[in-house]
């Protein structure tokens, strides 16, 4: 044995600092992450995010996917009792108890899910939805190659260990998305710090939704093949993204990890965000959709055929970008302006009972490439939140955004 020397220890501190500094991936070959721009899709970090990983319990978000999307069908509510079967009484921790024969409403399922992460719970609502767990896992498969997950393969609803059963960091951001924009009514629970099931209070994995500023969402996940995993939504500063962090050796580093990407990628954002800002005044900016077609039509020479105005259910006077507040319904981004526009009035057209929202256009300019960004604005949450649900069920793509 020997005794180290100041300047030895002094050495070892500084070569474990270095080897901290070393990039995730090379330290850790189960490591990937992905962090992209919730409102544009633009990737703002990425590593190893095409690389096959074992999804764990983010495999739930899937389940919860298909669940939420049988409740917009109407097949499924709250109050739905869905029986317990033997098998999935039988699955391992972590679980809520439950025994064969028992009734497990929807409305204690979802916060058991995302609370809890029970693998009896993902099982009874596979078993309810699709007559059998490996059923259902060839739906959640069907479904992930829908949302354009095309490196995702399930086989079983809870994300116990499955050689067959992967994902990437980046088709689990998309699945993260998805779940947002579609089904935008079901999003808070995904906050959700704890539920009470038969008396006894179950707290959450996710650590981050209370220790984190911004974090709102959304999934935890551990299995011994995969390491630590994450997919976790923030807002600040009025940028939103959405990241997946996989292969964490614990979970405290695994959110460390998080909490550094998040900070570095929304002050990425919002820098790109200023920079195109400052290049224009607001009001050349921000276009109400209304206004720019009946200019268009008064300015149109009269040997032309007058077009037909945007539906008018949205204010016609300028709004500049200092001027917003609440919450908004992001429609997509366009390369051309005319194209956001038309969007943003076919939405409002759509939703010609919500009378205070105004169809605007937006422009930005994401990695020297412009955009412009179509919304509806002046809303309140609970009312941007409805009409991206309506929306959603007609087949249009949308996100609740605040202002």
């Amino acid at each position: 044995m020997f005794a180290l020397t100041r300047k030895g220890k002094t050495i070892i501190v500084l070569l474990g600092i270095l080897f901290s500094l070393i990039g995730p991936a090379q330290a850790n070959p189960r490591y990937a992450a992905i962090v992209i721009d919730a409102e544009n899709g633009a990737v703002l970090h990425a590593a190893n995010a095409d690389a096959s990983r074992y999804p764990a319990s983010l495999t739930k978000m899937m389940t919860l996917y298909l669940l939420f999307e049988a409740m917009e069908q109407g097949r499924m509510s709250l109050n739905t009792t869905m029986p317990v079967s033997a098998h999935a009484a039988s699955m391992p921790q972590t679980n809520i108890s439950l025994r064969k024969g028992d009734q497990l409403r929807v409305r204690d399922a979802i916060p058991a899910l995302i609370v809890r992460s029970a693998n009896d719970v993902a099982v009874v609502v596979a078993e309810a939805l699709a007559g059998s767990e490996s059923g259902f896992a060839r739906r959640m498969t069907a479904k992930a190659r829908e949302l354009k997950m095309y490196n995702t393969t399930f086989r079983n609803a809870s994300g116990l260990p499955d050689n067959q059963q992967i994902s990437t960091a980046r088709d689990l951001a998309t699945l993260s998305l998805r779940l947002m924009k579609d089904y935008p009514a079901y999003y808070h629970y995904f906050s959700t710090s704890s539920f009470t099931y038969q008396g006894r209070t179950y707290r959450s994995h996710n650590r981050m939704v209370q220790n984190s500023p911004g974090v709102d969402g959304m999934k935890t996940g551990y299995i011994r093949a995969s390491g630590f995993n994450v997919a976790t939504s923030a807002l600040r500063e009025d940028r939103r993204v959405v990241a997946v962090v996989m292969g964490g050796k614990t979970a405290q580093s695994r959110d460390q990890h998080m909490v550094s990407l998040i900070d570095r990628s929304i002050g990425r954002a919002t820098q790109v965000a200023r920079v195109s800002a400052a290049g224009a005044p607001a009001a050349e900016r921000l276009v109400v959709s209304t206004r720019t077609v009946r200019q268009t039509v008064r300015q149109a020479p009269q040997t032309q055929a007058p077009q037909t105005p945007a539906p008018a259910v949205v204010a016609v006077q300028p709004v500049s970008l200092t001027d917003n507040s609440g919450w908004a319904v992001q429609i997509g981004s366009f390369r051309v302006p005319e194209q956001a526009r038309d969007r943003a009035s076919d939405a409002a057209r759509r939703l010609g009972d919500l009378a205070q929202a105004q169809a605007a256009v937006t422009e930005v300019e994401i990695s020297n490439r412009k955009l412009f960004r179509a919304r509806l604005i002046g809303l309140e949450e609970n009312q941007a939140k409805s009409a991206c649900q309506r929306l959603s069920r007609q087949g249009m793509d949308c996100l609740v955004v605040r202002l």
